[in-house]
């Protein structure tokens, strides 16, 4: 396989004609309602390479990506597949010229099993016309042999985790044989280990010459996997590089259009008094004997690999699954926390993992969605809701964040991922929460996006605010947490103090 030294020479910009392409993008413009998605931008990609698209959230790059992939039609602008003019008509179209796109926010079926979602609309079928499940079975066993992926075919997607279900999405774009792949952020809900083993198949789908469109905030990633890369900024096209010319500094540069002097501006503050404790929380198969309590004004950072069980824990503690055993203490006094309803009414705030399936209300707008929490609280009075208050506290908040938005009535489904997080974080605010729990929050956000609710987080600290934080990026945990619970299948393994903790203590701890 060609090191991406030699791949960058082999592919030398200047010197390759432009027959030499895959793809072509040309001046292509997009504009919603209000917004200028994207300014007259260019895009190349060569066959057998990795091309990363970087920017900040709104910078364009899914939009771009959703055009070539036939889900939005551009308003003007020209694409060249394999040297030769064309213009797609839909995902379909796309998917028979040869291209597939992974989605950020997974689209898999819950209900249907895993070969039902791979070979939707293409079921292979017996002489009677008929769904031949045994052969569908057998092709989806093969193409996950191929791929050396082990999950069963007749498994419901609905039981898969997050990161089975990308693998899924992935395994379904490959069975396509497209020439060109797009992932968005494919490595977001990842372990580690699953990680290495999707850089092993879209190493191997390189060297079979596919290009592969790769969006991803994650830096390393870029230089781990990715020949070259193009970075959008505010709907504009910037530059694009080989990843053997640039430093991380460089790319952070161009993508922000300013440098960002602190990734991680975590302030001393005062720790006040115990405000949750959890004494031998269980929920039978999933975690036991879990004990923690977290202090006003401390960020407590929850680290584990994915599935050890740490989203579960959060949503035992809000409600959302009550703990078969143990007690929650909230401010001194034992309270049972049977619903989501229960934990607001207590003074709790829970930011989800999953933007797209179990935080925003996709068909309302902003305003909606940011007031949906606050709806039993001080904004209502007599059994009416005081909506001039409410809309000026929504746009107060929604400022504050700097939610890009032409206004507050744009539906939440038009808003990039970085945008739809900061509007979930606003909802929460509203509800002036005394203990916060953030599961993932800056999943799929851009390094400028990171910055400001890091900033965010810390400021709520500062107020007095006690946070709960799980993340598996361990720069996050290290950088914003003032102490560390690490999990490991469903079991507490340790703490760590801010000044003892490094990556190598959380590694060891959690995988116990």
């Amino acid at each position: 396989m060609q090191s991406h030294a030699t791949a960058a020479a082999a592919h030398d910009s200047s010197a390759a004609p432009a027959s030499g392409y895959l793809l072509e993008v040309e001046n292509v413009r997009k504009e919603f309602p209000g917004v200028l998605a994207l300014d007259n931008v260019q895009f190349r990609l060569r066959p057998g390479s990795v091309h990363a698209l970087m920017g900040e959230n709104g910078a364009g790059k899914s939009t771009l990506m959703k055009i070539i992939a036939g889900i939005y039609t551009p308003d003007s602008g020209t694409f060249k597949f394999h040297g030769r003019d064309i213009r797609l008509k839909g995902p379909l179209d796309a998917l028979e010229n040869g291209i597939a796109m992974i989605h950020q926010e997974l689209n898999l079926m819950a209900p249907m099993t895993v070969a039902e979602n791979i070979w939707i609309r293409r079921e292979p079928t017996n002489r009677f016309g008929f769904v031949d499940h045994g052969q569908m079975r057998r092709k989806t066993m093969e193409l996950f042999r191929r791929l050396n992926i082990d999950i069963g075919p007749d498994v419901r997607v609905g039981s898969l985790s997050v990161a089975n279900r990308q693998m899924v999405e992935i395994a379904k774009a490959v069975s396509y044989e497209s020439d060109v792949l797009i992932m968005d952020e494919p490595t977001s809900a990842l372990t580690e280990r699953e990680v290495d083993h999707l850089f092993k198949i879209i190493r191997s789908l390189r060297e079979q010459g596919k290009g592969i469109i790769y969006i991803t905030h994650k830096m390393n990633e870029l230089f781990e996997i990715a020949d070259e890369f193009s970075v959008f900024r505010d709907g504009k096209y910037i530059a694009t590089k080989f990843s053997t010319e640039v430093t991380r500094d460089d790319i952070i540069r161009m993508m922000v259009g300013r440098e960002i002097t602190q990734m991680f501006p975590k302030e001393t503050v005062p720790i006040g008094d115990v405000v949750l404790s959890a004494k031998g929380l269980a929920l039978k198969g999933v975690f036991a004997d879990v004990s923690f309590e977290v202090r006003a004004g401390e960020i407590l950072g929850i680290a584990g690999l994915v599935g050890s069980g740490r989203s579960n824990i959060a949503e035992t503690i809000f409600g959302v699954t009550p703990a078969d055993a143990g007690t929650i203490e909230l401010f001194g006094k034992t309270v049972r926390v049977d619903s989501p309803a229960t934990a607001m009414r207590h003074g709790m705030a829970f930011l989800t993992e999953d933007r797209k399936d179990t935080g925003c209300f996709l068909l309302l707008d902003i305003q909606e969605n940011t007031q949906i929490a606050v709806l039993q609280s001080g904004y209502v009075k007599g059994g009416f809701v005081r909506q001039k208050q409410l809309s000026k506290a929504s746009v107060e908040v929604s400022n504050a964040l700097r939610v890009k938005t032409p206004d507050m009535a744009e539906p939440i489904n038009n808003l990039s991922g970085g945008n739809q997080q900061k509007v979930l974080i606003g909802r929460w605010l509203l509800t002036k929460p005394k203990i916060l729990i953030l599961d993932e929050p800056t999943r799929g956000i851009d390094v400028g996006a990171k910055a400001e609710i890091h900033r965010l987080i810390s400021k709520l600290a500062g107020e007095g605010v006690a946070v709960i934080m799980i993340s598996s990026e361990m720069p996050e945990v290290l950088g914003m947490s003032d102490r560390i619970m690490v999990v490991h299948e469903g079991r507490v393994t340790g703490f760590l103090d801010r000044e003892e903790a490094n990556q190598v203590k959380i590694m060891e701890l959690a995988s116990h």
